[in-house]
């Protein structure tokens, strides 16, 4: 697993709205987090989660669990965010998925999030596929008229 240092001195977020760095956040302490560009708002305290193998993957489980809930509902931008906090995760522990490339990306995430929940042992919300099936980017069309 990497270090707080190589984290801060390697990652570059890749979310528009920082929902990365601000996970990664719960585990840095509040003297380092100006070494991440973070800053508390003023008379605001931080106190960190320790940064071990077992609270990452804690977090990872409820990350990978939100992004199969947002890539199942077909929201794109949400799906996408996610899709970027649980690579950055598996970048963080090293154990083999973490160089997970950006153009497998397949239905909102899903080939991703099902790796990684097989990896670890979390919750497969689409037990039997793939990820990658249409099914998961089919909409059925109405017309009213």
């Amino acid at each position: 697993m990497k270090t707080l240092e190589q984290v801060q001195k390697l990652y570059k977020s890749e979310t528009l709205d920082g929902r990365d760095i601000y996970r990664l956040a719960q585990f840095i302490p509040q003297e380092q987090l100006k070494d991440f560009g973070l800053t508390l708002q003023e008379g605001a305290t931080h106190e960190a989660i320790p940064y071990t193998r077992e609270n990452v993957l804690a977090q990872l489980e409820k990350d990978v669990a939100f992004g199969f809930e947002k890539a199942l509902n077909q929201r794109g931008i949400s799906s996408g965010l996610m899709f970027n906090v649980v690579k950055m995760w598996n970048w963080v522990l090293e154990e083999g998925l973490e160089d997970w490339p950006d153009g497998n990306y397949a239905q909102y995430g899903l080939p991703l999030f099902k790796a990684t929940a097989i990896k670890y042992g979390f919750p497969d919300e689409i037990d039997g596929k793939d990820g990658d099936e249409y099914m998961f980017s089919s909409r059925p069309l109405t017309r009213s008229s």
